[in-house]
């Protein structure tokens, strides 16, 4: 498999905390924060309290893809390509659980 990454920033090691693991707990905060967010936007009894989460899920959820293509451009992360196989397959299964709801 084919890595897609950048050049990795390098930091200093040892007990303290460095850059990448400020990113990573930034990173991880705002994903949680995003996740409640949708759950309470399923909950909102009214309008007004809706639009007043949406707003706010769409900040966060904003700020946590700027965070991780931060971290992907610091290379903090690689992806990996997906071959034509992997990708059927996981079509195949996708559709598979589609059928199976109906």
């Amino acid at each position: 498999m084919a890595q897609i990454n950048n050049p990795k920033t390098e930091v200093p090691t040892g007990i303290e905390l460095n850059d990448k693991d400020y990113m990573n707990q930034t990173l991880s905060c705002l994903k949680e924060m995003s996740k409640n967010y949708v759950v309470a936007l399923t909950e909102a009894s009214c309008e007004n309290l809706y639009d007043k989460y949406k707003d706010m899920f769409n900040k966060y959820s904003t700020l946590q893809r700027e965070v991780y293509e931060l971290m992907f451009k610091n290379g903090w992360y690689s992806l990996e390509t997906a071959g034509s196989t992997k990708i059927n397959s996981k079509i195949t299964m996708l559709n598979n659980e589609l059928n199976n709801l109906n």
